[in-house]
Formats: structure tokens, sequence, C-alpha cells
């Protein structure tokens, strides 16, 4: 299997820090409300992303770095602006995977950014959109 070259490995690490950054966000919102919706189902599929990333970093042989998110993550006063603010997430993640998309024509990257992509605005993003409404 060929290396990946320095701009692929940048887009894997940039992907897995942006996981990194909405679980420990999310866990953060539990942790300060209890076990609201969407934030608890979400939470699970950000773990998702992560294994599927540190998955495709073992493949490559790229060292992943620590989550530098712990304890760095916004705190929100309310569910309401927790939502919100993860709708902007969402929204700058999709963004995130348009660029790292461009960074590589490796069927197996393009494969998993996609399916990342894909959860972040078929179902994240409109989970978060409809809690925005509720909570506001």
């Amino acid at each position: 299997m060929q290396n990946l070259n320095a701009t692929e490995i940048q887009g894997l690490l940039d992907a897995l820090d942006d996981e990194y950054k909405a679980h420990t966000t999310y866990e953060q919102v539990i942790r300060d409300f209890g076990a609201v919706r969407p934030f608890v189902n979400i939470v699970e599929a950000e773990q998702r992303h992560i294994d599927a990333l540190l998955n495709l970093c073992a493949r490559y042989g790229v060292t992943p770095p620590s989550n530098r998110w712990s304890g760095q993550v916004p705190r929100y006063a309310s569910v309401h602006d927790a939502c919100t603010q993860a709708v902007a997430g969402e929204i700058e993640n999709a963004a995130l995977y348009d660029r790292v998309l461009k960074s590589t024509g490796r069927d197996d990257l393009l494969q998993v950014y996609r399916a990342l992509q894909s959860a972040s605005t078929d179902h994240h993003l409109p989970a978060f959109q409809r809690c925005a409404r509720r909570a506001g």
C-alpha cells in the first residue's frame, strides 16, 4: 500500500481533529444538561466517525494525535444555545469535508469522508436544527 502524501495526511488529521472537537463538545453538553437529545444520540455517532478515521490512520501508518479538546470546549448556558452552536459546528464540519475530499483521489479515504459528511449534513444538522427550534 502506498503511503499518504503530506496533503492527504493533513486532511486526515484535520478531519480527526474536527470529529474529536464535536465528540468532546457533545459530551460536555451531556455532562452539563443530562442525556438530552439529540446530543446523546449524536455523541455515539461522533465516536464511530473517530473510529473510522483512526482505522484509516492505522491502515496508512499515520500516528493520530491525542484529543486536544478535552477540557477545552465551550460550555453553554442552555440546551438551546448548545443546539444553535451545534448547527454552526455541523455546517463547518461539512465545509471541512468539502476541503478534505479535494485532498485525495484514494477510494478508501473518499468513501469515509463522503460517509462522514453525509452523516453530518443529512442527519446531525437537521437534528440540531430541530433542537434549536424546539428549545428556542
